[in-house]
């Protein structure tokens, strides 16, 4: 199964205005938790990890020179990678499951 990574509106909003992205080469293949891309802000550095084992199939270059798009539009135009799934996909959460979770994130700050 094929994948689109990137980050969620919360989570976009909590690393502040984006001015570099750091993406993978295409064929890159990674294990499940070891980190894919990074995420400079003017507030702090972010990682994305690799949700599953899996390979790049895809990155989206228009993040080179526009990295902002990740803030305006994280859930769509700002997709970070595309991905070949090659591991269990078991124990993702769905939509549901990640906004109940952040939810109570943003209950204890």
């Amino acid at each position: 199964d094929d994948a689109t990574v990137g980050i969620s509106e919360f989570a976009q909003g909590q690393l502040g205005e984006v001015v570099y992205v750091e993406l993978p080469e295409v064929g890159t293949t990674f294990k499940a938790k070891e980190t894919i891309c990074t995420l400079e802000s003017v507030k702090a550095v972010g990682e994305v990890y690799a949700p599953v084992d899996c390979e790049i199939i895809e990155v989206n270059s228009k993040l080179d020179d526009e990295p902002a798009t990740v803030n305006s539009s994280p859930e769509e135009d700002g997709w970070l990678v595309k991905i070949k799934c090659t591991g269990s996909a078991t124990g993702l959460m769905d939509r549901a499951a990640y906004e109940k979770h952040m939810e109570a994130e943003a209950k204890k700050e």
